[in-house]
């Protein structure tokens, strides 16, 4: 039975946009090869004389005409310019469209594209007010791991030595708080795994973001014009993050034609061209993408792994995890795992192997063969070696985006320093600093120490991992759980999802028709893909009020494909979201 909108809120029924997409001159230069049958195409902020690339998700629009000096141009520099070029299309979109307001604009756009956690409100901001404003009485560590005691402070609030430089690295305080929390939510020290090792606390750098601190991680580990391989579909500012100073190429790693079909029949009967396994990078995509860039000139230096990955929602399994650590060591490619939403698993198991969901780079890469014999850690951290790399911030899992809390962490001792100076640009403030080390510190509410507890320690309870996060999985698997329900009852393929803040779903059978003469599946043309996936997102934006993330910005192989941030609303929001959803796709499928 066809859905009914129950609202007085209806789409704008125009079918009055193009078939075709308006495209714009991107100063950065997309070089296509050929991967696996299929184009290859690598991100740089080298501009060729000979190809132009077109905007569609990927570039911004820009002038050609001012992407150098001539003409005597002395106000800004072509490299501050070409940096915007390299921020995707749709952002200009998602900018200029009326948002929703209730009363203001309850036609306006409901803005579900960007990755963030709208419903922690009421637990986070007494909570950092209590943080921010007064300290617990138990001991402090200072940075020469002197106690810190009350007359330190000033006002019972603000620590003297605030006002001063502080180490670029982070406070040791806030290191060993950070350290401590990884260790848990991680699960590194258990009683069956790595019971004598434990995160090197002088691997561990904390900077402003995890742009920030991966930016600066890549800095150290490349040069200018290596090359970093992605799979994807991937989180589309990686291309700015990586390519606007560092000066790196980004070369996506493609999945979908490495894995045969009937190796995995059961999920593959059950999910079709959805199944999760066709994201899945192995040995034979990543030795494509590999070749691909040495043909492009550019030398492979990085394997970024999303994990949990972003914008699918869901986790790697460890057996895909430790294919990609044995690849990368063989090859002499640095692992860098982009584990920003380690602690928003909300399904700890899977529902029919029972197996771990989330096993994360740093406890597999501690475990594995190669690295119990790896002489590089000196007796200190896990023993990764120098070729394994982790990124993490709080943006997402604690939703605190506004605090730029970002942290490295990696064993590789020859860029400690450059890391440490590097961080310098981008370090964060003394306040917010003390800030989160209280709030990763402090106890579960309601637990009496009685004078003993140790705080961080594995034998206390914390606010952060036995309090917070447990409610925020809880409400996080609920949003979750609420969308899958509407997408299976609109018949809507998607990922089931285990992690993160939202869910990847496949709108394609409403893309327009293949224009005449076109290939269908990967072998139609890129730019017919772009062109016919920017109508269908501008109509769900413009006519259906619903602002998705396009996969074609995070270089997904085929059109029709949208990240839903789930989380990225109020709960009254959420819910005209998913009664827009069932009216888009009634409209839709009536009027094929």
């Amino acid at each position: 039975m066809p859905y009914q909108c129950q609202s007085q809120w209806r789409p704008f029924v125009q079918k009055s946009l193009s078939t075709t997409s308006p495209t714009a001159t991107a100063t950065a230069t997309t070089t296509t090869l050929k991967l696996g049958g299929r184009p290859c195409s690598s991100r740089s902020n080298s501009q060729s004389p000979s190809s132009q690339g077109t905007a569609s998700f990927s570039s911004a629009s820009f002038s050609s005409s001012s992407n150098n000096n001539e003409g005597g141009n002395t106000l800004s520099s072509s490299r501050g310019r070409n940096a915007v070029s390299l921020l995707p299309v749709y952002l200009s979109d998602a900018r200029a469209v009326t948002k929703y307001h209730p009363v203001h604009a309850p036609d306006g756009a409901l803005q579900l594209s960007v990755a963030e956690n709208q419903m922690l409100e009421d637990l986070l901001v007494p909570a950092i007010q209590k943080f921010s404003s007064a300290f617990q009485h138990h001991d402090q560590i200072d940075d020469d791991n002197h106690d810190k005691h009350d007359d330190d402070f000033i006002g019972g609030f603000f620590h003297s030595d605030q006002i001063y430089y502080q180490q670029t690295h982070g406070r040791a305080g806030l290191r060993q708080a950070m350290g401590n929390y990884l260790q848990r939510i991680l699960k590194l020290s258990t009683s069956t795994t790595l019971t004598d090792k434990t995160l090197d606390v002088d691997g561990i750098v904390m900077g402003a973001g995890c742009n920030a601190v991966l930016e600066n991680l890549c800095f150290c580990l490349t040069e200018p014009g290596d090359a970093v391989l992605l799979p994807t579909p991937y989180y589309a500012a990686f291309e700015f993050d990586l390519v606007a100073r560092a000066g790196l190429n980004i070369v996506p790693v493609h999945t979908r034609t490495f894995h045969s079909r009937g190796n995995n029949n059961e999920e593959e009967e059950e999910e079709g061209e959805n199944a999760a396994f066709y994201y899945y990078p192995n040995r034979a995509s990543l030795d494509a993408a590999y070749d691909c860039a040495l043909e492009k000139g550019s030398q492979p230096k990085i394997l970024l792994l999303s994990h949990p990955n972003n914008p699918l929602g869901i986790c790697y399994p460890p057996s895909v995890i430790l294919e990609c650590i044995q690849w990368a060591r063989e090859k002499l490619v640095h692992l860098v795992s982009d584990e920003i939403y380690a602690g928003s698993v909300y399904q700890s198991n899977h529902p029919e192997t029972g197996e771990e969901t989330f096993q994360s780079v740093l406890k597999l890469a501690a475990t594995s063969s190669e690295s119990s014999a790896d002489t590089h850690h000196h007796g200190k951290g896990l023993g990764l070696g120098p070729f394994v790399h982790f990124v993490y911030a709080l943006s997402k899992d604690f939703a605190l985006s506004g605090l730029r809390v970002g942290v490295a962490y990696s064993e590789n001792e020859e860029i400690r320093v450059p890391m440490q100076k590097l961080n310098d640009l981008c370090q964060i403030s003394s306040q917010t600093q003390v800030t989160i080390e209280e709030m990763l510190s402090s106890p579960h509410r309601g637990q009496s120490d009685g004078g003993n507890t140790t705080y961080g320690t594995f034998g206390s309870k914390l606010w952060s991992t036995d309090s917070f996060l447990p409610e925020n999985h809880k409400r996080i698997k609920e949003r979750s759980q609420t969308l899958q329900n509407v997408l299976q009852e609109c018949q809507i393929p998607f990922l089931k999802g285990d992690s993160g803040l939202f869910l990847w779903m496949d709108l394609s059978e409403f893309l327009p028709e293949l224009p005449k003469g076109e290939a269908s599946g990967l072998a139609e043309s890129q730019e017919s893909m772009d062109a016919r996936e920017r109508v269908l997102y501008l109509e769900l934006m413009k006519e259906f009020g619903l602002l998705f993330t396009p996969g074609r910005s995070m270089r997904n192989e085929l059109p029709g494909f949208f990240r839903c941030v789930f989380t990225a609303a109020s709960e009254a929001e959420f819910a005209l979201a998913l009664e827009r959803i069932k009216c888009f796709v009634t409209y839709g499928r009536i009027n094929v």
